[in-house]
Order: structure tokens, then C-alpha cells, then sequence
């Protein structure tokens, strides 16, 4: 399948048929995200020399709300198995804004890239924690008895306490010690059967888990403000001579065996090879997608109250996208070669509205067109991951068939149409708010309704929906 290839191996016309599974139109937008995700693997194949010359063609995506552009960045991202964040560039345009700079669009990146790593490295290890966690549970289940270590008889001497520092292994064990000893593992072994057969999924166990999670504080930088120290790195630092923080738990079976394959994972992995190559994966593969870019656009004019200079933002992102060093946690990352999408509405400024150089680095322009109702209906209908799909999923859980005919989703789409033309333009999303209204009765009643169809056409849309167009009340429509 398309979706399975790695990025390197798809043509731009691979890309926007992988595309169009999950968006409808938009060629224009498709064809510009698939030829840069292409120019990645030609850049792959260029010398070292030339390859560092090579940056990343940016693009910025103009069109209303809810026609696709983040989508349009998320589904690439997830078909290159690459790195993806998205950030409200309007964050960093808040009055008293508190937090990191814009710099931390870049170390959430990072940490993105290492979550993906881990994952991926996970599962190649999957098995062999899996068989680890077997025995472990079998161990806790089933502890060898513990031997009281004699104490010295008599006074204590020079001698005693000398033996005693020096670790004086005790007597070997004595004959019961050892059949008692050589049953214990007999039944860790028919243990190990029991739990691969399920069989203590449900009873509860006491475990020893180890605290894996780090305190963080955040301090103020003079050079990039807030940053962040994690505290679990000093014992990183000290090694051994800090012990590791563990606590007890009672928990089912199967939860235990889920934690006990997860600390095995850990174990067999290399954090060093983790963190490594997730950073030269956000280097070179990274994509962050800016959204909103277009409010912070500095439309001349006086200002009522506080505010942050939209132009100082736009400064502040400059150095990012141009390509800049970011100190992160886990070491510097360069920002070079992340592909960048601006995207933004544009209803109350223009493009050219943008300082020169940040209109530079984002060469590739690209119209989103307004939906229709036609691409409504193809919305409803086309995609693996249609509205109508996963209402009739989530209903068929309890037992209720819905069925959608043709004139009952042209009626939604007309409808949705209608609201957007009388209220605010959300695009597809306000199918979204239509089909919760419509099914509102059938979701609400859906467990006494086990066993029954329901079929949605244009009387049954008109039936439950007209009643309020009619009076013009778009409200009940409305985020």
C-alpha cells in the first residue's frame, strides 16, 4: 500500500494520490507539499557538499478556515514517517505571554522525534521484552524464600566485623534449601505458561515499578527566555551513586506484564542512539506547520489596549525558518532543513503585509479554494475517514445501523452550505455541527435502539433540520 512506502521511494504523483484518500480537492496545494517532499529524497542523494547547500523550498498555504490545510501538513507528515508538530504562531502574541520563546516550536519538535524513535525501536525489541517480562512476572508470583544470614556467635571481635566488611559469602545451602529451591522454579516455569495463555490477565499482583518520571523546572534565560532544566539529568550525571526511585503497585496481571515489557524495553535500548538519531531526524525530516501566521500581520492603525508587536513576532520566527541553532535538553539542533508550511486566512491583510524577509523564506504560495457543495457531499462520502464512516462505526458499537442514502447527505451538504453563507465560513467543519444535530436523538437513545436501522434521506434531514432553518435560528449550527 501507498501509505506503507517510505517517502523516498513515492513520485509527487504517488504523493497526491496518497492525498486525495483523505482530502478532497486542493490539487494545487497537494502537488506543491508532494514536490517538496520529493525534493527531500533528491537532496538525500546529492554529495555531502552540495547537500548542505540545498534548503528546504517552504511553502505558505492561503485560504479560509476548514478547507484543508492542516490536514493537507498532517497527512504528509504521517506518509513520510517524519517528525510533525503544529503551533498557533497567535501564541506568541499574547499580552504577559509566559513560557518559552519561539524557539520551543523546535525542542517540541525534537521531543516529537524521540517519542517516533522510541516507538519504532520498541517494536523491534518488542519480543524480547515481551519474553523478559514473562519471567518476570513468573519471579514476582513466585519468590525463591529468602535465607537468614547467620550472625556470629559470641562477642564481636577485630575479626567478626572484618569478615563482616569483607562480604563473607554463607554456607552453601543445605539439601531441603535446594529441592526447595529447584520446586520454586518448576512453578515459575508453569507460570510462564499460565500468564502467555491469559490466564492471569485479571488477578491482581504486586509489582515493584520503577519511577521513571523527571522533574522539570523552567528558569529564566537572558538570551532565549524560559528554558528548561531537567532535574532526572543530575542523576544521569552522578550514575550509580544515585539510586533509582522505585514504588509498589497492585495491579491485574496483564497491566503488569504491559509494565514489566516496557522497563525490559528500556533496558535493551540505547537512550544515547534514541536521542541521536531523533535529532537527525528533526534536522533533516522535521516539519513544522505555523498556523494563523497571518495574524500576526501588523495592520498599521492605532492599537486599543495592550499589545505585543505582531511585527516582533514575525523577527522572532525569522531566525527559525532562515535556519538558526537551538539548544534543546538533549543538545543543540539545527533548524536548517526542517521544512516549514505557514498557513493563514489572509481575510483582513495581505501577504506583502509580511516583513520582506519572512515573505523570502516562504517561497512557495499556494491558494486553498473555498469548499462548494459538491466537495461537501464528496467530504461526506469519498474519504477513508468520512464523517458518514465513522458515525456509522461509532453508532454500529451499540447495535444500530444507519444508513445514508444519496439525497440525505446532498441535504446535509446544502445545509451546511446555507450556514456558513448566513454565519461565519468554517469551511468543513461545520459539517461537523450539522451531523451532530441531526443524529442528536439517535446518539442520545442509541442503547434502546440495539438492533434497529436508520435510514438518513432528505425527508428524514428535512424532518429534523429544516424546522430551524426555517425560523433562521443558525445558531443551534454554530462552534
Amino acid at each position: 500500500m501507498i501509505e506503507e512506502t517510505l517517502d523516498g521511494e513515492l513520485t509527487p504523483r504517488e504523493i497526491v494520490e496518497a492525498l486525495d484518500r483523505y482530502i478532497v480537492g486542493q490539487g494545487a496545494a497537494k502537488r506543491a507539499v508532494a514536490i517538496a517532499l520529493r525534493n527531500r529524497y533528491r537532496r538525500r542523494l546529492l554529495d555531502d557538499e552540495l547537500r548542505e547547500e540545498v534548503l528546504p523550498k517552504n511553502i505558505l498555504m492561503m485560504g479560509p478556515t476548514g478547507v484543508g490545510k492542516t490536514e493537507i501538513a498532517r497527512r504528509l507528515a504521517a506518509l513520510a514517517r517524519a517528525p510533525f508538530i503544529k503551533v498557533e504562531a497567535t501564541k506568541y502574541t499574547e499580552v504577559g505571554y509566559v513560557g518559552r520563546d519561539v524557539e520551543s516550536m523546535v525542542r517540541d519538535l525534537v521531543e516529537t522525534a524521540i517519542r517516533m524513535v522510541y516507538d519504532e525501536k520498541f517494536e523491534q525489541v518488542h519480543q524480547r521484552a515481551r519474553e523478559i517480562a514473562f519471567r518476570r512476572l513468573a519471579e514476582v508470583m513466585e519468590p525463591l524464600p529468602k535465607r537468614d544470614t547467620p550472625r556470629p556467635s559470641g562477642p564481636v571481635t577485630v575479626q567478626s566485623l572484618f569478615q563482616s566488611v569483607l562480604n563473607v559469602p554463607p554456607p552453601s545451602p543445605s539439601p531441603e534449601e535446594q529441592e526447595h529451591g529447584e520446586a520454586v522454579r518448576r512453578r515459575r516455569r508453569e507460570l510462564q505458561e499460565e500468564i502467555r495463555e491469559g490466564k492471569w490477565d485479571d488477578h491482581e499482583v504486586e509489582i515493584e515499578v520503577e519511577d521513571t518520571a523527571r522533574p522539570v523546572v523552567e528558569v529564566f534565560s537572558s538570551s532565549s527566555g524560559m528554558e528548561e532544566i531537567n532535574l532526572g539529568s543530575l542523576s544521569d550525571m552522578l550514575g550509580s551513586m544515585a539510586p533509582k526511585r522505585s514504588k509498589k503497585r497492585h495491579v491485574p496481571g496483564q497491566e503488569a506484564l504491559e509494565i514489566l515489557t516496557d522497563q525490559a524495553a528500556r533496558e535493551l535500548l540505547a537512550e544515547e542512539d534514541i536521542t541521536r538519531e531523533a535529532i537527525d531526524r528533526a534536522e533533516q525530516n522535521g516539519i513544522i506547520f505555523i498556523d494563523e501566521i497571518d495574524k500576526i500581520v501588523d495592520r498599521g492603525g492605532p492599537h486599543h489596549g495592550p499589545d505585543v508587536s505582531r511585527e516582533g513576532v514575525q523577527r522572532d520566527i525569522l531566525p527559525i525558518i532562515e535556519g538558526c541553532t537551538v539548544q534543546t535538553k538533549h543538545g543543540p539542533v539545527r533548524s536548517d532543513h526542517i521544512l516549514f508550511i505557514a498557513a493563514g486566512a489572509f481575510h483582513a491583510s495581505r501577504v506583502s503585509d509580511l516583513i520582506p524577509e519572512l515573505q523570502g523564506r516562504l517561497p512557495i504560495r499556494v491558494e486553498l479554494d473555498t469548499l462548494t457543495e459538491g466537495d461537501f457531499v464528496r467530504i461526506l462520502t469519498e474519504p477513508r475517514n468520512a464523517l458518514t464512516t465513522q458515525t456509522r462505526a461509532m453508532l454500529a458499537t451499540e447495535g444500530v445501523d444507519v444508513e445514508f442514502t444519496r439525497s440525505g447527505i446532498q441535504e446535509i451538504a446544502a445545509i451546511a452550505k446555507r450556514v456558513n453563507e448566513q454565519s461565519e465560513n468554517i469551511g468543513a467543519r461545520r459539517l461537523y455541527t450539522v451531523l451532530e444535530r441531526l443524529l442528536e436523538d439517535v446518539s442520545f437513545d442509541a442503547p434502546e435502539l440495539s438492533g434497529k436501522h436508520v435510514r438518513i434521506d432528505r425527508s428524514y434531514v428535512r424532518r429534523k433540520l429544516q424546522g430551524d432553518l426555517a425560523a433562521d435560528d443558525v445558531g443551534r449550527f454554530i462552534l
